[in-house]
């Protein structure tokens, strides 16, 4: 079990099993820890843009290489070892992931998770989530902070996060998902309307 850490919300339950959170629960904005239940506030138009292409990025992705599927919040990861049960933005799982994807929840972690950051939830992602997706086994997490035009990539090496830079073009790629290219500069605007394939770089 990991030590207490913060977590903004509103306490909607106490003392429940993780088995009663997902019945009580499911579809509702909330996470479990430790038999907590905490919501998450509702996110911004800026939160819900960056979900929408980055979800719709994903599932184009595994339409043309299927190898995997990307799964978008409300839907649980639970991290038993850890007493967790987290509900990232957005997941993805390959293929070859050990762990049991049930109707209700993913029993174990996910290969990639991706957390958009908003103002409400900069702890939770930078620092709670951070070290619960770390000790979980997430193989790579990926913080999207619009706030301060930033995305952060990590890669769990030897049971630690280490960040991963853009290339010299401002594309990051990973090993998880061969063939794409992500623009982090995309990703670092503010809203769907100012998406663009413009070469320049984040502003810091």
């Amino acid at each position: 079990m990991l030590e207490s850490t913060p977590n903004l919300g509103e306490v909607l339950a106490t003392d429940l099993t993780f088995e009663q959170y997902l019945e009580q629960f499911m579809g509702v904005r909330c996470e479990w820890i430790a038999g907590t239940v905490i919501s998450t506030p509702s996110a911004g138009r800026n939160h819900n843009d960056l979900i929408v292409y980055l979800s719709t990025l994903l599932a184009t992705y595994f339409e043309l290489k299927p190898i995997g599927e990307v799964i978008h919040s409300p839907f649980t990861m639970w991290l038993k070892q850890l007493e967790r049960g987290r509900e990232p933005d957005l997941m993805v799982l390959l293929n070859g992931n050990p762990n049991t994807l049930t109707d209700t929840y993913l029993d174990g972690p996910a290969d990639i998770c991706i957390e958009i950051v908003s103002p409400e939830s900069v702890e939770r992602d930078q620092s709670a989530k951070f070290m619960e997706y770390e000790r979980g086994g997430v193989a790579e997490y990926w913080l999207i902070d619009y706030l301060h035009r930033q995305a952060h990539f990590y890669h769990l090496t030897d049971g630690r996060y280490q960040e991963r830079e853009a290339d010299s073009e401002g594309y990051y790629q990973t090993d998880c998902l061969p063939g794409l290219r992500l623009e982090v500069e995309t990703l670092c605007k503010r809203s769907c309307q100012q998406y663009s394939l413009s070469s320049r770089r984040c502003r810091k």
